[in-house]
């Protein structure tokens, strides 16, 4: 027995040497490049450098487009409607022919409108002569002076019967042109409310279609009173530049789907009365509509840029931490430290945060990676990605790999 207790005691520690040497002989040193004494790399965050510029402070408000220009086309002759020359909901030219009425009792009354005016010139002629052949007999005396006067007066007469005769005449003219109703102004025109054969204009002016022309078109919208009075306090103090260097603010439209209308449009008007009831003061912009997308009484928002804020810059909304103590964000430090940063916050536009102050041109905010801070440990930023689009290759793979190897072949060993 005290001989089988030695050989055990011999091998054991010489089982127990040999394991240590593998292990010391695989694993890594004291200085590897993983971290200190042998620690995890430093944990990867999203981060995005800060560049300030101008920023264009973008208003969303509802709004709903109108026509530019509307034409209610209405019979202004009565009669039978004989033919209707367009097509429904097509586009017509100013001055294109669209109903016939029936011309034969206005063809009639020109007809004899223009005999006469053609019986009075004849009137005038004859009157005209009279008083030429008179003259010299009344200069002689050979006719007394009130059969001279009296053949100027029908002379006189005579023209204003001619005078009566063209108003006649144009009258005429005027309600046989009537007969054949024409586009008053170019656009889109709508459904026919009448038919062939229907009876119009007795004692109203029926209508007879509606003209819209929708190329440019209006958009109407409305915006808080309040809000209005302090961005031009803003803009006079200096505070804020006004967008484009004019009073012409860009429009953008963004449609019922979400889209954005390709076409910017600006901004025409705004009201000088405020609407009692609701605090609001009515703005107008025209946008152009060359293709026919844009519908009159579509509901729209409208995203306005009245004005600009200079040295600002724009953050994705995770990255800013709101409370009642004040906004802040992290900032990561050249030594890749993390810290909180006071921020001064305003309007939001476009799922982000305009920072007005806080923050230095090259400064690198924290986005992403939270949860992995760990105290006062240094982190590794790399350019955040917005959700979608291409995630960035991470090197915390690569840098783990090389300690797989010793923990394989330690475990290789221990087995």
């Amino acid at each position: 027995m005290p001989l089988l207790y030695a050989r055990l005691f011999i091998v054991l520690p010489l089982s127990v040497i040999g394991l240590t040497a593998l292990l010391t002989a695989c694993g890594p040193g004291p200085s590897a490049p993983g971290g200190p004494a042998g620690g995890m790399p430093p944990a990867e965050v999203g981060v995005v450098t800060v560049t300030p510029g101008d920023v264009g402070l973008v208003t969303e408000l509802p709004g709903r487009l109108e026509a530019s220009r509307v034409a209610q086309v209405r019979a202004r002759a009565a009669g039978i409607v004989q033919r209707r020359l367009f097509r429904e909901g097509g586009d017509v030219k100013i001055g294109q022919t669209l109903f016939e009425i029936d011309a034969s009792p206005y063809q009639a009354i020109f007809d004899s409108a223009q005999a006469g005016l053609a019986k009075a010139e004849a009137n005038l002629m004859q009157a005209s002569a009279q008083a030429e052949r008179y003259k010299p007999l009344a200069e002689a005396k050979a006719i007394s002076q009130q059969e001279y006067l009296n053949a100027q007066a029908a002379g006189k007469q005579a023209e204003a019967d001619v005078a009566v005769g063209k108003a006649a005449l144009q009258s005429a003219r005027i309600n046989l042109n009537y007969a054949t109703v024409t586009a008053p102004i170019s656009g889109r025109i709508g459904r026919s409310l009448v038919t062939e054969g229907a009876l119009v204009g007795q004692g109203e002016a029926t209508p007879l279609a509606l003209i819209q022309q929708i190329d440019p078109m209006y958009v109407n919208f409305t915006q808080s009173a309040a809000e209005v009075m302090k961005l031009r306090r803003a803009v006079q103090d200096g505070q804020l530049k006004r967008a484009g260097g004019s009073d012409t603010a860009s429009v953008r439209l963004v449609l019922e789907d979400g889209s954005e209308y390709a076409r910017a449009g600006k901004l025409l008007f705004s009201d000088l009365t405020v609407d009692a009831s609701t605090g609001q003061i009515t703005l107008r912009a025209e946008v152009p509509n060359p293709g026919g997308a844009l519908l009159p009484g579509l509901y729209v928002r409208v995203r306005l840029e009245q004005a600009k804020v200079g040295n600002a810059m724009t953050l994705p909304q995770q990255a800013v931490t709101r409370s009642p103590q004040g906004d802040s964000v992290m900032v990561v430090g050249p030594d890749g430290k993390v810290g909180p940063r006071s921020v001064k916050v305003g309007n939001q536009q476009g799922g982000q945060w305009v920072i007005l102050d806080g923050l230095k041109s090259g400064e690198q905010v924290m986005v992403d990676g939270f949860q992995k801070l760990r105290g006062e440990a240094p982190v590794k930023p790399v350019p955040w990605q917005a959700p979608g689009s291409k995630p960035i290759q991470s090197s915390s793979k690569a840098t783990a790999s090389p300690a797989s190897g010793p923990t394989s072949a330690a475990s290789g060993a221990s087995r």
